[in-house]
């Protein structure tokens, strides 16, 4: 074989990945179910048109080390902590949780520890790509479930490089050595890339990037880029470490510097090659025959990880004091197991630790699962409002920094529904004309941070009718829905109006494209953020233009 087939091989399965792939986007599905599907019809179990298939999915691990590069050009502490405690301890709770449940239960259906413990890895991962890009494309991702959502997948993206260090263990020196010597020996590899990849990039990198010769020509930090992405992978490799360990260290050090943000973007089309490619030949792993076969245990696992996962998730959320429905709309999003699953299971299978079955098993109930993810995810915001209907009325706490509590104006008032930043921005400005307002906000945490004056804020779901009673909707003089995410918007703004609400209501779009179903649902005013985006930077044009202009 030379390059020239291996080049034929990759051009297959991309022109079939483009193909399916559009396909799939115009019948409103993912497109990356058409690149799964693309990989599955090309495979040894059907067409049979990519013979070298093996040769193109070493060149795709490639692709994962650039995906980790990224991942961790994204990661940093101040951002984890914005997501706040559903991040850090609902993530860690998410993933101990169900990969002790999975370990056991595979346990109890015969399998030996270290095959019991890969298949608990594999199914405590969910799938950032597939979810991530739902929610984007839904304009779900500002929501509180997509919120949860992003933080849970952040911290398990992190977690996949110790589970497939801990794997690669148990398949490689575990075998002639105890498990705690090798695992000493990789962590003090790690430690040793880590220190060397810090200097590097922390004091080296950032000066040739600052250099005269880089901000002249656009091609340098380019390479610099990739050569840092593809060197600090081999770094790893050549330590015995995985690729992917070595990738995400390097995009974590230079997460924080100044050209973080111009890195992700040289790197993005080559990461959207390399995954493309990823995602297809997982495609290629698919046997259909066998899945006919096994039907019913490929079935019955699906059901029970995609049950187990929502039950787990939910639970944990709702010890974060997320409300019920969007608990389980939480658990919904992340019910699949993920596409680094895949990872994990090739590395196990690879050293031995899990044979071929159980890996055609795992490997067949992962791409199950990813199918059936847009459906999981576009049921989401019916989930809340249909177990948030069952849920306890709200509590007012009408709490404000003095620690009085306020209380709720009878009519002529002002109710503001959403108090984030928007919504403070609100208040104020309605304070100092001296209006009585009334806040609502379904974050429970909100309550400690309302604003001065004993304004009440009321902790609830301002789409049910119960709340919007409690707060006089129906006698207030205007409302304002300042919410970010579009559907909720478009239900509180509708069950306003359906709460016999007769007056003036400003709601808040995120997106230009939902100005009119938002005017439809019962909005006299809609404050468009685009629109008004647009607006403000012409005005600073012309702003500036006439000051140099007087000049």
């Amino acid at each position: 074989m030379n390059v020239w087939t291996a080049l034929l091989d990759v051009l297959i399965i991309l022109l079939a990945a483009m193909v399916l792939g559009g396909l799939f986007e115009r019948l409103k599905q993912n497109a990356i179910l058409g690149y799964l599907l693309a990989g599955a019809l090309l495979g040894p179990h059907a067409l049979d048109l990519i013979p070298n298939h093996e040769v193109v999915r070493n060149l795709t691990e490639l692709g994962v080390a650039l995906l980790l590069f990224v991942i961790g050009l994204e990661f940093s502490w101040r951002r984890l902590r914005s997501l706040g405690a559903i991040a850090l301890v609902g993530g860690t709770l998410q993933i101990l949780v169900t990969m002790v449940l999975a370990t056991l239960v595979a346990v109890m259906a015969g399998l030996s520890p270290a095959p019991a413990f890969v298949v608990g890895s594999i199914i405590a991962l969910s799938s950032t790509a597939v979810v991530m890009r739902l929610l984007t494309e839904r304009a779900e991702i500002d929501s509180i479930y997509g919120r949860n959502t992003l933080g849970i997948l952040l911290l398990q993206d992190i977690a996949v490089v110790p589970l497939v260090l801990v794997v690669s263990i148990l398949g490689g020196d575990a075998a002639s050595s105890p498990v705690h010597w090798a695992l000493a020996r990789a962590i003090g590899a790690a430690i040793v890339l880590a220190g060397a990849l810090y200097l590097l990039l922390h004091h080296i990198v950032p000066r040739l990037l600052w250099s005269r010769e880089a901000t002249r020509n656009r091609d340098l930090p380019v390479l610099l880029t990739m050569v840092t992405a593809v060197g600090s992978a081999w770094a790893a490799h050549a330590l015995g470490l995985s690729p992917v360990l070595g990738a995400f260290v390097a995009g974590v050090i230079l997460a924080e510097s100044p050209f973080a943000t111009q890195i992700r973007s040289d790197i993005t089309p080559l990461k959207t090659l390399f995954v493309t490619l990823f995602f297809s030949l997982i495609g290629v792993l698919i046997n259909p025959a066998w899945m006919l076969e096994h039907w019913f245990l490929v079935a019955s696992i699906v059901v029970a990880v995609v049950c187990g996962k929502i039950i787990v998730m939910s639970v944990v959320a709702r010890l974060l004091r997320t409300s019920p429905g969007h608990a389980v709309a939480t658990g919904f999003c992340l019910a699949q197991v993920g596409e680094f699953s895949f990872m994990i299971a090739d590395v196990a299978r690879s050293g031995g630790v899990i044979d071929q079955g159980l890996f055609e098993l795992m490997t067949t109930v992962t791409v199950v699962t990813l199918m059936l993810t847009p459906y999981m995810v576009a049921v989401a915001p019916g989930v809340v409002r249909r177990v948030d209907g069952l849920s306890d009325p709200a509590k007012v706490h009408g709490l404000g920094k003095s620690g009085n509590r306020g209380e709720i104006p009878i009519r002529d008032h002002i109710v503001i529904a959403g108090y984030g930043p928007a919504g403070k921005q609100v208040a104020e400005k309605l304070l100092e004309e001296g209006h009585a307002l009334v806040v609502i906000d379904l974050n429970p945490r909100t309550a400690v941070d309302a604003p001065a004056g004993g304004i009440p804020l009321v902790v609830g779901d301002a789409t049910r009718w119960e709340l919007l009673q409690r707060v006089g909707v129906a006698s207030a003089k205007a409302v304002a829905v300042t919410v970010p995410d579009p559907a909720t918007a478009m239900q509180i703004t509708a069950s306003i109006r359906a709460a016999g609400f007769g007056r003036l209501l400003v709601t808040r779009s995120r997106y230009h494209r939902y100005a009119q179903d938002l005017v439809r649902a019962g909005a006299n005013t809609v404050v468009d953020e685009e629109t008004e985006v647009g607006f403000r930077i012409a005005s600073a044009i012309e702003g500036g233009l006439g000051e140099r202009g007087q000049e």
